[in-house]
């Protein structure tokens, strides 16, 4: 049973991210995630969950991003436009849910790795039923899937390593690319 929560009533435009929020330099919209709301339409509602955790993944020389070596059929998405998603699947077994940013012809993209209610990219996107239906599709209500804006609190954030990249050598699996609340 999906647990759907309803947060304060305000009109979709002023609550709805736009894309011009995910056309910034990826660390900055990363971190910028962190307490925004994921909202799925499902066919009870919309089911809503604070994001809490992210990576973020920058451009060309990042040796962890898919776009590092080159565009591929895969990772064309990551170029751009900002606001778009990219899903794809991984270890045969899991969808991974990441939102394009920057500019156009830069390929970055942030990893949604955790919410409220799910724990672990694999989780949220079966929590949230996502799956490649829903690749290069705008993070818009018109997908079924979006970002809204969260709460103004103060959230304190943690910068950590990536989880899980040390195929891209020890530079880059140091990189502090990593955000998560911190409760």
């Amino acid at each position: 049973m999906l647990r759907l929560c309803h947060s304060q009533v305000r009109t979709p435009h002023e609550k709805i991210l736009p894309k011009s929020f995910f056309d910034k330099p990826t660390l900055k919209a990363a971190k910028g995630l962190i307490g925004c709301v994921l909202a799925r339409k499902t066919p009870y509602g919309v089911l809503r969950a604070v994001i809490t955790e992210v990576e973020a993944y920058d451009g060309f020389k990042d040796r962890a991003s898919h776009a590092h070596r080159s565009k591929t059929k895969r990772n064309e998405i990551m170029f751009g436009p900002a606001g778009y998603w990219y899903i794809y699947f991984t270890y045969g077994m899991h969808w991974m849910l990441n939102i394009v940013t920057g500019p156009k012809d830069y390929p970055a993209a942030v990893l949604i790795r955790g919410t409220d209610l799910a724990s672990g990219p694999g989780r949220l996107t079966k929590k949230f039923k996502i799956n490649k239906k829903l690749n290069r599709k705008p993070a818009e209500k018109s997908s079924g899937l979006w970002i809204e804006k969260g709460s103004n609190k103060k959230l304190k954030i943690k910068c950590t390593p990536r989880i899980g990249i040390s195929f891209a050598g020890p530079i880059w699996a140091k990189k502090k690319y990593r955000f998560v609340t911190v409760l």
